[in-house]
């Protein structure tokens, strides 16, 4: 079974980035135009999202986005930012395999990699 897990620091402030909304979507045929939604949350204190995916769900082989809506959580803190969103688009393979895809943030540039 397909894991996913993803986990938001605001490395500007060297601590996590809590309320972040975060869509996770199947690419599909079409080039992506026509995603559909996996799952969909918010990071909570840790700036962890748990339940991304429900308890019997996992991810099949394919293309997949996450979408962090981070103009909000900037908004939130009196803080200009660049980036509205960060979208990051993944493959998943077809062995079981858990994927971890972490997002350092700051106002005005962000990094993400395949974690552990």
């Amino acid at each position: 079974m397909n894991t996913l897990s993803t986990h938001v620091l605001d490395t500007s402030l060297g601590r996590p980035a809590p309320g972040i909304r975060i869509v996770l979507e199947r690419l599909g045929s079409n080039d992506g135009r026509d995603p559909v939604l996996v799952g969909a949350g918010t990071t909570d204190d840790s700036g962890r999202l748990s339940g991304l995916l429900s308890g019997a769900d996992s991810l099949i082989s394919g293309v997949y986005r996450l979408r962090f809506d981070v103009a909000d959580y900037f908004e939130r803190s009196g803080r200009a930012s660049f980036f509205p969103e960060v979208a990051v688009t993944f493959v998943v393979g077809a062995s079981d395999e858990h994927y971890h895809i972490p997002l350092l943030l700051n106002p005005f540039g962000y990094t993400t990699y395949r974690g552990s």
